[in-house]
């Protein structure tokens, strides 16, 4: 094998290893977002369960006139 091929491939290995931190890097904050909106889809969705069931047992809401959609 000659030098040249021999520079060509270390090359390439440095440009490969700088790809790989690279994409590393860019799946930890994905995956830090993921994380993060899945809590906040948590939060969102024990707020609406609780809307829900307060709603369901409020009077006032039951007495406002309020008629759910004939779709539902």
């Amino acid at each position: 094998m000659n030098d040249n091929r021999l520079i060509e491939l270390e090359i390439k290995a440095a440009y490969q290893d700088d790809l790989l931190q690279a994409l590393n890097t860019i799946v930890s904050k994905q995956q830090q977002q993921i994380e993060r909106l899945e809590a906040t889809c948590g939060v969102l969705n024990e707020r609406i369960k609780s809307l829900s069931v307060d709603g369901l047992r409020d009077e006032n809401f039951a007495n406002s006139g309020y008629e759910i959609p004939p779709h539902y």
